[in-house]
């Protein structure tokens, strides 16, 4: 359906408050890192992926555009596409950030009508579930004797009670509780079958994936608990240490990083993001007061997390554990994220061969937020510490094997400062003459780098992007160029739009637009002024929001020139009479066929095709 937003729920003089107390960019800097461009504010778009910026933010109009996705609108329209809000829980939260006081009456009208935007969707059921499930697992661990075994491993373990509280975790005991539990509330027997917390034997039963396992709620980056990852108490020689979910229509191991959502902000406060091994090193580390840790599912990095880290950050330090393992992991992570991501990459290594964890049940807190600030090198520091254990360096093969190795990791160092502190190293370590190591390192050619992907198009409206954008021009007609310069200037400039609605003849060519039209006389019957954050509220329709932001794009001169508003007017209505004569033909031919007058719809299917030709050599000429 078409037409003006409800705003019933929350008064407008509310929601003005909030979008004026808001700055679009702090905002969205939340969730995308931005870097200033001429006028606007450039990022990887959050709604899907691309490797070069395609995603603007406008500061002076408040509203953002993906000129690849197309998608776009004001603070309000980024919160509830990118976290699946309603307007009313969208106003609410933008809100809190800007430390706007909303009454209580709005914010319970506002959010009570369910969780994220419609509470029947199958999405938001599963979504319940999750949550359901965290808050009894929760109550299990911190209020049961049931769950006392598992609460006194994670405090012997050092965690703290805020620490767990802040992670929601849990305790599944062996007694099957969870299928009874959403039993009771009747739960849809399909919706349980596909939420990846039951197994299903082959007559059809269900029972608790997790059994007798300490819980850690999976959260997705808007916070909403959506999978698990449950660790055996008591070990068991024919179970796995950690179960995971499975893949469900919520969860996508690939795509999700544990803490992220938690993450973010330290992240975009402090400039670069860690990344830990296990879920009780992020843990650990944020007992200890740093918080911008995160860690993979267990598995290898993947694109898809590579590229949500690189959308919020440009620096990366990988704190993996300093056994041999975790060295090799270290170094596999290094190369991964080398050749998938232009990110600056550094490493953490953690003293004494230890996890994080395990530097923090040794030491405390503050002993493990210093070390992850003075335990830091660069990627070369640590390929010549590692390689060197590769090797036996105390024989002649070896020691040269090692150093052809680090020469070559050398002539990829583009500092010539750099290249020279590792020069000197080696030749001191090895006592060896610099200047010859020198001569050998000139000698080597850099290794190949992972070629660089090409960009995914974008739609070119004329707006000015960053220049290694590559850009898909979208091929418009005369006239529908006309058409969005003209519905730009009469919204922008309101001469021109008492000139345009003093013609009451002048109907736009394209529906879409003229619709757009008809909403904006609506609108300035109740503003003053046009603000195309305000106006995309108004208009109910995502497909027009997103064409208004599109116009919005534009780059047009600021000043309108003399002649081009009768440029615009006179080729439109050479075509719109045209559109007139083509509806009511297309009206009449119903008609016919309603009435089975067969001739007359052969004469008026000839007459249909001829306007269309008329028209359409008329828009391209």
């Amino acid at each position: 359906m078409k037409g003006v937003a409800p705003l019933a729920r929350i008064p407008e003089q509310v929601i003005e408050q909030v979008r004026d107390a808001t700055d679009i960019v702090d905002f969205i800097s939340q969730y995308v890192q931005l870097q200033k461009q001429g006028k606007n504010f450039f990022g990887l778009c959050p709604f899907h992926e691309e490797r070069t910026p395609s995603f603007s933010v406008t500061e002076d109009k408040q509203i953002f555009h993906c000129f690849s996705c197309g998608r776009g609108g004001n603070v309000f329209k980024f919160l509830m596409e990118l976290e699946n809000l309603s307007f009313q829980e969208a106003v609410v939260k933008v809100a809190e950030f800007s430390h706007v006081s909303l009454d209580e009456q709005i914010v319970n009208a506002a959010t009570g009508a369910g969780q994220h935007g419609d509470p029947q969707s199958p999405t938001n059921q599963l979504i319940k579930l999750h949550q359901d499930a965290t808050k009894l697992y929760s109550h299990i661990l911190m209020n049961t004797e049931m769950g006392q075994p598992a609460l006194d491993y994670l405090h012997q373990r050092g965690l703290t009670d805020q620490t767990i509280s802040d992670y929601g975790l849990g305790y599944a005991p062996s007694k099957q509780l969870l299928k009874p539990f959403f039993e009771t509330r009747k739960i849809d027997y399909q919706t349980l079958r596909h939420s990846g917390l039951f197994i299903e034997n082959q007559d059809g039963e269900l029972r608790d994936r997790f059994v007798d396992r300490i819980m850690y709620p999976i959260r997705n980056q808007s916070g909403q608990e959506i999978a698990f990852s449950g660790r055996m108490l008591k070990q068991m020689p024919d179970q796995p240490k950690y179960l995971n979910s499975p893949e469900t229509e919520l969860f996508n191991k690939r795509k999700v990083l544990f803490n992220f959502d938690l993450a973010r902000g330290a992240v975009r406060k402090q400039g670069n993001l860690i990344l830990f091994e296990g879920f009780m090193d992020v843990m650990s580390a944020h007992q200890s007061g740093v918080d911008n840790g995160v860690a993979s599912m267990g598995t290898s990095l993947t694109e898809e997390q590579i590229y949500a880290i690189q959308r919020i950050t440009k620096q990366v330090y990988v704190c993996y554990d300093g056994d041999t393992p975790g060295q090799k992991a270290t170094q596999r992570a290094l190369s991964i994220l080398r050749d998938n991501s232009s990110l600056t990459l550094g490493v953490i290594q953690m003293p004494e061969g230890m996890d994080p964890d395990e530097y923090r049940q040794k030491y405390g807190e503050a002993k493990l937020a210093s070390a992850l600030e003075s335990a830091r090198e660069t990627p070369v520091a640590f390929e010549m510490r590692y390689l060197k254990t590769q090797y036996d360096v105390d024989t002649d093969t070896g020691r040269l094997q090692y150093l052809n190795d680090i020469l070559a990791i050398l002539a990829t160092v583009k500092s010539p400062v750099e290249q020279d502190v590792y020069l000197t190293q080696l030749a001191d370590s090895f006592q060896l003459d610099k200047s010859s190591l020198r001569q050998q390192l000139a000698m080597v050619k850099p290794a190949k780098q992972a070629p660089e992907r090409p960009a995914r198009p974008a739609v070119n409206t004329g707006q000015s992007q960053p220049q290694t954008q590559q850009q898909q021009v979208v091929k418009r007609t005369p006239v529908e160029k006309a058409e969005r310069a003209l519905l730009y200037r009469m919204l922008h400039d309101h001469d021109v739009w008492l000139r345009v609605t003093g013609m009451p003849q002048f109907n736009f060519v394209d529906d879409d637009y003229q619709l757009i039209y008809t909403l904006a006389q609506g609108y300035f019957e109740t503003h003053q002024s046009y603000a195309p954050a305000q106006f995309v509220d108004f208009i109910h329709d995502d497909h027009l929001q997103n064409l208004v932001i599109d116009i919005e794009s534009m780059q047009l001169n600021e000043s309108t020139s003399e002649g081009e508003i009768d440029d615009y007017i006179q080729l439109i209505m050479n075509v719109a009479p045209l559109t007139k004569k083509i509806g009511e033909t297309e009206q009449a031919l119903q008609e016919a066929r309603r009435l089975g007058d067969n001739d007359r719809v052969r004469q008026l299917v000839i007459e249909y095709i001829k306007l269309q030709q008329q028209k359409q050599s008329q828009k391209q000429a």
